[in-house]
């Protein structure tokens, strides 16, 4: 039962290849949270089952977080699976497309695989595509109050939803007594990933994540897209910037229309045997 871990900025995934799977048509819920299980399992905070069969791209690939919970779209992962396409020979260095359930994407591998661009798509500002609660409308600048807490958020869609945070200081401790509510507020009917943003200046912003089933993450590629695309709409930053996680940083670029290019690392960490006694395991 063969598995490759990779991490992108510190945020690890690992690799599935269903050809290596015979008889499975995905993994179960059980066995995707103890594999993820940091003490239980292999350890990682999600899955990437792929190279799937794709009418619309040359791959397909589904996207599990750790809760079982499914994934509309990573950026990190689409990072990470590219890597693996790469090292397994099964792409090159020519443009390639990927679909996720959060639409289709297009990946350059650079550098030998250790640095990676994708064109991931348009965000949305509207309700109903995030989705978010109420009336059709762009989420710009409301308000909810969290715990002890009155917050101004808004809302994007980059095929997976973010609910991004605007402060003048932003912190660990922050995101991880405030992101779990967040994510399962009654605004949000498929929960949603939620980012802290501090604008550093023009050109540089800083972001810390609680990632959808997931929980506090060290980065994230669509958070990192999202997040730069509400600074740019609140007019607070230029169309190019750097963002700036915990575990690193990413750069994007940002057209007139909200198309977002991401651009990041990828390591390869370890490729190993998964133990059928592994599943004996309840978590």
């Amino acid at each position: 039962m063969r598995f490759h871990k990779y991490h992108a900025l510190g945020n690890d995934y690992i690799v599935m290849n269903p050809a290596d799977f015979p008889g499975w048509v995905a993994p179960t819920p059980e066995q995707i949270r103890v594999i993820c299980h940091r003490n239980y399992g292999a350890g990682s905070d999600g899955i990437l089952w792929g190279p799937l069969p794709s009418k619309r791209a040359q791959f397909g690939l589904r996207i599990f977080n750790p809760d079982a919970s499914e994934a509309e779209k990573s950026g990190n992962g689409l990072r990470i699976f590219s890597r693996f396409l790469y090292d397994q020979k099964l792409a090159g260095s020519a443009p390639f497309t990927i679909e996720v359930p959060g639409g289709i994407v297009e990946s350059v591998v650079m550098q030998e695989g250790r640095l990676i661009t994708i064109e991931m798509g348009h965000v949305t500002f509207q309700s109903d595509k995030i989705p978010v609660a109420g009336p059709v409308r762009e989420v710009l600048n409301e308000r909810f109050r969290i715990k002890d807490r009155e917050f101004t958020f808004c809302a994007a869609g980059i095929g997976n939803p973010h609910c991004v945070i605007v402060l003048p200081e932003i912190s660990p401790e922050l995101a991880t007594k405030y992101g779990a509510d967040i994510e399962t507020h009654k605004n949000f009917p498929n929960r949603i990933n939620v980012q802290f943003l501090k604008v550093r200046d023009r050109r540089n912003v800083q972001i810390e994540i609680w990632e959808r089933g997931a929980g506090y993450t060290l980065a994230s590629g669509s958070s990192s897209s999202a997040s730069a695309a509400v600074a740019r709409k609140l007019g607070l930053v230029d169309p190019k910037l750097t963002v700036h996680m915990p575990g690193g940083q990413i750069g994007i670029e940002i057209s007139d229309d909200f198309a977002i290019k991401m651009t990041g690392p990828v390591t390869r960490v370890a490729e190993g045997t998964l133990n059928p006694e592994l599943f004996t395991t309840k978590v």
